[in-house]
Order: structure tokens, then C-alpha cells, then sequence
């Protein structure tokens, strides 16, 4: 029997009939225009990594590609990292999500992966990614949290030890921020790889996945193949073509190899470029 949204308390969410909390007028908005139809990538763009900003993606036509999965450099100093304002960080993120929305094909995802900062004062890069992704024409569909690990280990920075004067929260925790182009459906069908399991696991809002070795990767901040790997079963058919903007040392591509999906990557720094063949080499090796 059909559920619907409960006055008091919360219901059952099998066969659930949201209209009611829709016509609210909170939530109530224009629906998005119908979208035209995706357009296959050019051949000669599969499985590429090209060494360049990914500002300008000009070899990727517009709606070819099915889901941009990313960890953006943070700005806070790891080896990659420049010294940028708060301003010309944003306007950085900016340009490449506009260039994200572009490619996306009508009903592609983007998924991008933030960590919030510091604490005098905490700066919460989840909330100003989501607003530039709304500016952009996005749809948000919702914000995974990523727990890389169940306490905070040998993490000592309490702030002041045992005191109300000054403690610290120790983050253990990362965000994925997923959205859509034009449509939360995909336009056209194909072939699901993902298993019952995997399914229950990924469509839940927490996802705890251990944090990447940077010292065994040979990168400053790698993430976990594990996570781009959900993503991509999720949100993609099997020969569905993934884009990475900050490919760094190819996590995406290796989830994207190992999944019997196409990807595409940009990288400024040629050395984590060639780090990222090595791994997806290795990839294709073993599949």
C-alpha cells in the first residue's frame, strides 16, 4: 500500500507518494524545461587524460557525458595547492562546474567531493559549493557525508584539553555534493552493473569508506577508488563516458576502468598525470 507524507511523526517509505510535501510551498518550484536529447563523446576523447586546467574543457562537446565525479584541491597548502582568496578559489570552482554543466549530458550527474575547514572560523565549503552549483543551473539531489574513520585516532588537536574555554571538534568526516543537469532521470536506458548490496549501501546518506595512503599513491590528498567507484555504479550504465576536472592521481579513472565505463580526466601537474596512467595500467591489467 502507497505512503504518503505523515503529519505527525515519520512513516513508511515503500511505494511512497510525496505530492503532499511537494505542494508545500517551501519546496515548491517551476519545473525544470525539457531537455534535449545526450550526445554520444567523440571517440577520440575516450579514456584520455589531458594535461591542462580543465576551465576549458574543448575537446568535450556539449551533453556527451554521463556523471563528473571530483575532489577539488582544498587551497590549504598540500603540494598542488596555491595561495588562493576565498574569492578566486570560488571563481575557480565556478569556471569548472559552468564548463561541468556544459558537457553533462541532460539528466547527468556531477558528484564533488568537499571537506570543510579550519576553525578561526570554520569554513563550510559544502554550503558554498552547494549554492555555486544552484547558481549554475543545478539540481541538487542530496549530500552524502563520507566517514573516513569511526574516532579521530591519534588526532591530538582538542584545542583546550578537557575545558569548556576553547574545544576543538576533530573532523572525521567528508561530504559528497550530488546534482543534475536538467533532469533528475537519465534520458535514455542501459545497462545497471550494480549489485543488490552495493545498491542498499550507496543509497544511504553515510558512507564510511577508509581514507586513500597518499605516501603508497605517491599524492598529496589521493581519495579512495572506493568512492568514485559508487558513485559511478549508481549513477552510470555500463560504457557510460565519467569526467574527473582534478583528475590528480586517477582515482576516477581506475573506478571508471574497473566498472566497464569510459573516462576522461584534466590535470595541471604532468607528474600526478603520469601516476594516474601508471594506475590505470594497472587496472586494465588485472580486470
Amino acid at each position: 500500500m502507497s505512503t504518503e507524507t505523515a503529519s505527525f511523526g515519520a512513516g513508511k517509505r515503500e511505494g511512497h507518494d510525496a505530492r503532499r510535501f511537494y505542494s508545500r510551498r517551501m519546496v515548491a518550484s517551476a519545473a525544470p524545461p525539457r531537455p534535449g536529447p545526450p550526445v554520444a563523446p567523440p571517440p577520440e576523447v575516450l579514456d584520455t587524460l589531458i594535461c591542462r586546467s580543465s576551465e576549458a574543457m574543448e575537446e568535450l562537446p556539449d551533453d556527451c557525458v554521463a556523471l563528473m565525479v571530483t575532489s577539488p584541491p582544498y587551497n590549504v597548502g598540500k603540494d598542488y595547492d596555491a595561495d588562493l582568496s576565498l574569492d578566486e578559489y570560488l571563481g575557480l570552482l565556478k569556471r569548472v562546474l559552468s564548463e561541468t554543466h556544459r558537457v553533462l549530458e541532460p539528466g547527468g550527474r556531477a558528484a564533488v567531493n568537499v571537506a570543510n575547514l579550519g576553525r578561526r572560523p570554520y569554513l563550510a565549503l559544502n554550503h558554498r559549493v552547494a549554492a555555486l552549483l544552484e547558481d549554475l543551473g543545478f539540481l541538487l539531489r542530496g549530500e552524502i557525508v563520507w566517514q573516513k574513520a569511526q574516532g579521530a585516532g591519534g588526532s591530538c588537536a582538542w584545542g583546550s584539553w578537557r575545558s569548556a574555554r576553547n574545544p576543538t571538534l576533530r573532523d572525521v568526516h567528508e561530504y559528497v555534493l550530488v546534482a543534475s543537469k536538467g533532469s533528475f532521470r537519465r534520458l535514455h536506458q542501459g545497462v545497471d552493473t550494480i549489485s543488490r548490496q552495493a545498491f542498499m549501501e550507496a543509497t544511504v546518506s553515510v558512507w564510511n569508506i577508509p581514507p586513500a595512503s597518499a605516501r603508497r599513491i605517491g599524492h598529496p590528498a589521493p581519495f579512495p577508488v572506493e568512492l568514485p567507484r559508487r558513485l559511478i555504479e549508481l549513477y552510470t550504465f555500463k560504457g557510460d563516458l565519467v569526467l574527473d576536472p582534478f583528475m590528480g592521481s586517477g582515482s576516477t579513472a581506475v573506478a571508471a576502468v574497473e566498472t566497464g565505463r569510459h573516462f576522461v580526466g584534466y590535470e595541471t601537474e604532468a607528474a600526478y598525470l603520469e601516476i594516474a596512467r601508471d594506475r590505470v595500467a594497472a587496472a586494465r591489467g588485472s580486470a
